[in-house]
């Protein structure tokens, strides 16, 4: 989901993301659909299914919620299709939209429609290419490492990740795309919870804009997540401290 690493969004305080908790639970139920779908039910033979209830399990969803949605996306008939869109926000930050969608003409509309409201522009299909990288990012806490970080570090590296980041209470490990599946399973070996694990798209360069500016493209951010059929936002907006500031001055 977006938020798992600084440049999709800016953390939410816990109340914020208590109340988006059902949101985030729709997006696992549609990715776990997506990946029954294509490779059956069984995780162990299914690494996207088998990803999507690692996530489920990162945000706290109750294993009733998951089996279900594993039971009835053998028997949904539903289709879902892979979207994306790609444009210009206020400030000329970049913003690259992920869908899952069941009627792509009701997506496309309300894409378009809130490109226009919140005074952005929507672009042509590969007109961001060269501003977002496909990277994977795991998110762990602190807490699920047992042992020397230092030592977890060098067997992450080894086994392909490009960065190694620790914060206070998190962990964010960077990997090429194609290094993804490789660094989830040594932490499958090592045993270690994953809180989340995607590939997302992290851009190369990033835009600067004042605080005001930031308001408005996190305001448009915030109404592309109440878009039921989107799963992903990411912008290449640059976080200062100020600005950080003051966006969780306004949760």
């Amino acid at each position: 989901m977006s938020g798992h690493n600084k440049w999709s969004t800016i953390k939410r305080k816990k109340g914020a993301l208590d109340a988006k908790r059902s949101k985030i639970f729709s997006k696992i139920i549609k990715e776990i659909t997506v990946a029954v779908k294509e490779s059956g039910p069984d995780p162990d033979g299914n690494p996207r299914l088998r990803m999507a209830v690692q996530n489920a399990k990162g945000a706290n969803m109750p294993k009733d919620n998951v089996q279900r949605a594993i039971t009835k996306a053998g028997s949904d008939t539903t289709t879902l299709e892979e979207v994306t869109f790609e444009g210009y926000a206020v400030g000329g930050v970049a913003l690259f939209v992920e869908c899952l969608t069941d009627n792509n003409l009701r997506t496309v509309s309300a894409v378009r429609a809130n490109f226009n409201k919140r005074g952005g522009s929507l672009g042509t299909k590969g007109s961001l290419s060269f501003i977002f990288d496909r990277k994977g990012i795991f998110s762990i806490p602190k807490t699920n490492v047992k042992g020397s970080l230092d030592d977890f570090e060098l067997e992450i590296i080894d086994a392909g990740a490009e960065d190694f980041d620790v914060s206070d209470e998190q962990i964010t490990i960077t990997t090429a795309m194609e290094d993804f599946g490789k660094v989830n399973k040594k932490l499958e070996e090592l045993n270690i919870t994953v809180e989340n694990a995607e590939l997302q798209r992290i851009p190369n360069t990033s835009k600067k804009v004042d605080v005001d500016t930031a308001k408005s493209v996190m305001k448009m951010i915030e109404s592309f997540e109440d878009i039921d059929d989107v799963q992903n936002i990411y912008h290449n907006m640059e976080l200062t401290d100020d600005i950080q500031a003051a966006l969780e001055a306004d949760d």
